[in-house]
């Protein structure tokens, strides 16, 4: 993953075998149709990359221009009446999810989509047109965003899932026929050729066990509107375009950007090594730019120029009605959008291996993807006021997860849970002493999540606070330990954090799993989380 970390938008050669570089496209053994923008090229014949005009060439990752949406009611609304007409411009889609849904949380997830739709005025030109599509040349994902705001809004994450990603699609209804579609392994933007954004919210729910709140969705010409409402978005290369693909041809350096050159730009495969990966970290980049330009004074100071965003924004998009018809929510968004600073706004890259079965295509590494999901999963609490430093407000010491000595019994029906909620622990640095089951009298599970001290233990309320913050739902902890009904030996997968000297006289704390038991916030993700992180700040000019 190594060759793809970088995030410079420099001309880098990397050999043709690259995961995610389309040196073939073999066709999908799965059960529905391969998506119209994986069909090959009028002559039946498939063409390579930097060889043809195919469609391939002509993917997009409009996404971008959706990170402007999602602060399009920002740039600190303070008239928020003025733009009310601008927000019944905006267009609407139901959706419908046939798979169970995961709880909602304090936090807000919207799923961001681009689509390449040729229907519609102003997109119709861009790309080949097959004509058996009833919208001109089909429709497409290339890149999903999922955008995460934090329960007190004052940070936001937004995760890329590569579209050459390999899932299962689970039971979908078909958008066009409105019959459901059987689960079976494709390739993700299959998701919604097929069954459309709500295929999408589906497949994304059941894979991370993320709640979709909302979705918004952005096609070609709204992409371009929304940059020449911002006044062009400015980027720097160390080397220059001339691509026909894209229809793009820029020197090497600083060029500020229109619509219409900025939409070459995200759609810009032949650059670089030419793979997926690449191109989503130069569109980070240029997401970051949008996420600084809508944020910032210059717009925000510009009335004129505020106003023709904001209803650029708005015709540009479709929405689920539940976010567009709701306006408390467009406004709890563009106030979050004032917290939001370039250190608070991250950039994430799912972390990924190539498909053992196909290397062109991508898989998910585990368990690091699911580390992130349950990172953003546990994200749910809004934090409360920071007490005054009292004596009987502070803690008696300064303890880390690694001085803190824990017991993991399991009060549920499922087998193994005590060990997999112990490696959920270690993995976050904490000192799983043993394992355990515990059946309350008459053999019934325990309903709700316990954390228990020895009620002679001085410091036993410190050291069971610093698991009770780790844990979702947050039980408080209790004085008085339990019985196990029966104890085990646990070893750790990884190894203990250093620095995690015991405290004199540290006493074991017992966590009882109940069944409404979430899971252990994720707090040090993994390398391949944080090597593929980025944030708005910490984007470096390739030019100097």
């Amino acid at each position: 993953m190594s060759d793809y970390r970088s995030v410079s938008v420099q001309d880098r050669r990397v050999a043709p075998a690259e995961p995610g570089h389309r040196m073939s496209r073999r066709a999908a053994a799965s059960p529905p149709p391969s998506p119209p923008g994986d069909e090959p090229p009028r002559g039946g014949r498939r063409a390579a990359p930097g060889k043809g005009g195919g469609v391939n060439k002509m993917r997009v990752l409009a996404w971008i221009s959706i990170g402007a949406t999602t602060v399009m009611v920002a740039g600190a609304l303070t008239g928020y009446t003025v733009y009310r007409d601008a927000f019944g411009n905006i267009h609407k889609k139901a959706v419908k999810i046939l798979t169970p849904r995961p709880p909602s949380t304090g936090a807000l997830n919207v799923l961001l989509v681009g689509s390449d739709t040729r229907a519609g005025e102003g997109n119709a030109k861009y790309g080949q047109k097959l004509a058996r599509s009833a919208d001109a040349g089909g429709k497409r994902t290339d890149t999903i965003i999922l955008l995460h705001l934090s329960p007190n809004r004052d940070k936001a994450q937004l995760i890329s899932f590569p579209r050459d990603s390999m899932v299962q699609i689970p039971t979908c209804q078909n958008e066009t026929t409105k019959q459901p579609m059987p689960s079976y392994r494709g390739q993700i933007n299959a998701a919604y050729s097929s069954g459309g954004v709500s295929c999408t919210m589906s497949t994304l729910e059941t894979l991370t066990g993320i709640r979709i709140d909302h979705f918004v969705e952005v096609d070609f010409s709204g992409f371009k509107k929304i940059v020449d409402a911002l006044g062009g978005i400015q980027i720097c290369l160390k080397s220059g375009v001339d691509d026909k693909y894209s229809k793009l041809k820029l020197p090497p350096g600083k060029s500020l950007l229109n619509g219409e050159q900025a939409l070459g730009y995200v759609r810009l495969r032949h650059y670089g090594d030419g793979s997926d990966i690449q191109r989503i970290k130069r569109q980070q980049i240029f997401l970051s730019k949008v996420v600084a330009k809508a944020t910032s004074g210059e717009l925000v100071s510009n009335p004129a120029r505020l106003t023709r965003f904001i209803k650029a924004a708005a015709q540009a998009v479709t929405m689920d009605p539940a976010l567009a018809d709701d306006t408390a929510k467009l406004l709890d968004i563009a106030k979050s959008a004032e917290k939001l600073t370039a250190n608070g706004v991250k950039f994430t890259t799912i972390p990924w291996i190539p498909d053992p079965d196909d290397p062109n295509r991508v898989v998910w590494k585990q368990p690091d993807a699911n580390e992130l999901f349950t990172a953003i999963r546990t994200d749910v609490e809004l934090p409360a006021a920071t007490p005054s430093a009292t004596a009987s407000s502070a803690p008696k010491v300064a303890l880390k997860p690694e001085q803190v000595q824990v017991q993991v019994l399991n009060g549920t029906p499922t087998g193994g849970k005590a060990r997999e909620v112990a490696d959920q622990l270690s993995k976050q640095g904490f000192k799983v002493v043993g394992l355990g089951n515990y059946q309350a009298p008459g053999g019934k599970p325990i309903a709700k999540t316990e954390i228990r001290y020895a009620k002679k233990a001085a410091d036993g309320a410190d050291y069971a606070g610093v698991l009770t913050g780790m844990v979702v739902p947050k039980p408080a902890p209790t004085a008085g330990k339990i019985r196990p009904t029966t104890t085990d030996a646990y070893t750790s997968p990884v190894a203990l954090p250093s620095g995690g000297t015991k405290a004199a006289g540290a006493p074991v704390i017992q966590l009882i799993v109940g069944e409404d038991f979430q899971g252990v916030k994720v707090e040090k993700l993994p390398d391949s989380v944080t090597n593929n992180t980025i944030t708005a700040s910490a984007q470096k000019n390739v030019c100097t």
